[in-house]
């Protein structure tokens, strides 16, 4: 049994439990600043879509909640031919999602979560190394395994004047 670690704040690296969650996803492949450039109008071009047709409907209301990204081949290919998946929290009852744009196709797909280790990195995204690894350590100190890929949180937008990552992996 992992030992539980207290969070003293978001800014170090910590253990939490994670529902699984239905996600809206777009899949890229290709440096993330010329991707997410696709991925992101077609990702929330389709939840608002979804949130204003249910509110029509009269099926429950949904917050859109912050952007993520899952990175299975980061940092181990060049940069231009890293693979994302895009997603964006949407309820559990949606298997159908509005396609505004049909060259960036957005689908329903279940991200597994349960136990993760979790850190607030404050800054750019070029500079996340050393907060990655440091969460990396912690997680071998809590005689802890990666199970999943690496996953971003985009709490605040890339042209924040402080951007905040939250950085989060699988573990086990």
């Amino acid at each position: 049994m992992p030992r539980t670690a207290t969070r003293s704040k978001p800014t170090e690296p910590h253990l939490t439990e994670m529902p699984n969650q239905w996600m809206a996803t777009v899949r890229t492949t290709g440096d993330p600043n010329i991707t997410g450039g696709r991925a992101f109008p077609a990702l929330y071009g389709a939840v608002y879509k979804l949130k204003f047709t249910r509110k029509k409907a009269g099926l429950p209301d949904f917050k859109v909640l912050p952007p993520r990204a899952r990175w299975p081949d980061a940092h181990l290919l060049p940069k231009d031919q890293w693979s994302a998946i895009w997603g964006i929290p949407i309820p559990d009852d949606v298997t159908d999602l509005p396609q505004p744009d049909p060259a960036t196709p957005v689908t329903a797909e279940l991200w597994e979560y349960g136990p993760v280790a979790e850190v607030l990195h404050l800054g750019p995204y070029t500079s996340e190394e050393p907060t990655i690894a440091r969460l990396h350590a912690f997680i071998a100190e809590q005689g802890l395994t990666i199970a999943g890929p690496h996953e971003e949180e985009y709490v605040t937008r890339p042209q924040a004047k402080a951007q905040k990552t939250v950085i989060r992996y699988r573990v086990q």
